[in-house]
């Protein structure tokens, strides 16, 4: 199969990364702006230098601001039964449709844990796509990490909200917990290895164990000790919850903003 990449940033190549090492098809970069070419794929500047050459698959990976002015250059790249794949995050189907008529569409939300072959990320087909269009974007996404299917396309956009965005919230979590464990008097080597190591190994017990982070955090909650009088300063108020109920909505919010 011959894949084509509107764009290879660093999401479009994480999932490139992952994708050349899972599948045989023949990848292809349009991409001006990138430097360096990517080990096994052909790389162009310009859209001009494909000549008429046909692909299979063209997957959009640029900014969704770009996508109106960008894709439409692009009509008579496909195959007549090829098909749109788009990480353009907030992008709607209707706007693809618009800019390369005639196609079906697979929005695609992954996130940055793909770079690493642990991604999550959902996707939605419209209803022109065929069984095999799906299954061959759907085998893309479970080289990079988990896929999953959504029913309806608002549902990407509350992806978007929750495992899209969701690395950069837990980021910035692990950060304020590593400043916290320094302020108590570690290095920084010392507040990384002890945050770190909790965040990874609690985790995976949630994973392995298959018990869920209410019936965890009860198990190690003794009362009147020191983890119940942590959790009472961190959400003891729910101010902790009703935070993070309001970062996924301002995220979903934003995606709406961006269709």
């Amino acid at each position: 199969m011959k894949v084509l990449l509107v764009g290879c940033g660093k999401m479009g190549g994480a999932l490139l990364t992952q994708w050349m090492r899972a599948v045989e098809h023949e990848f292809t970069i349009v991409d001006p702006f990138l430097d360096q070419p990517v080990e096994g794929a052909r790389l162009f500047k310009d859209i001009n230098a494909l000549g008429d050459e046909k692909f299979d698959l063209l997957i959009v990976a640029i900014k969704p601001q770009m996508v109106d002015e960008i894709l439409p250059a692009y009509k008579d790249a496909l195959n007549p039964d090829g098909a749109v794949a788009s990480i353009a995050a907030g992008c709607s189907v209707q706007r693809l449709q618009t800019a390369l008529p005639g196609y079906p569409v697979i929005r695609i939300m992954p996130n940055l844990p793909s770079a690493i072959g642990a991604g999550v990320a959902g996707l939605y087909a419209s209803s022109a796509a065929s069984a095999d269009q799906r299954d061959t974007v759907e085998t893309l996404m479970q080289a990079a990490g988990t896929a999953v299917w959504v029913d309806d396309e608002d549902q990407i956009d509350r992806v978007t909200a929750v495992a899209g965005s969701g690395p950069g919230y837990v980021f910035e979590i692990a950060r304020a917990y590593i400043e916290a464990a320094k302020e108590l008097g570690f290095s920084d080597e010392q507040a990384s290895d002890l945050v770190l190591g909790t965040l990874d190994g609690s985790i995976r017990m949630i994973l392995e164990t298959g018990d869920n982070p209410e019936n965890l955090r009860n198990s190690v909650t003794s009362k009147n000790g020191t983890t119940e009088a942590g959790l009472k300063a961190l959400n003891g108020d729910g101010k902790l919850s009703d935070l993070l109920k309001a970062t996924t909505e301002s995220a979903y919010k934003r995606a709406i903003e961006l269709r």
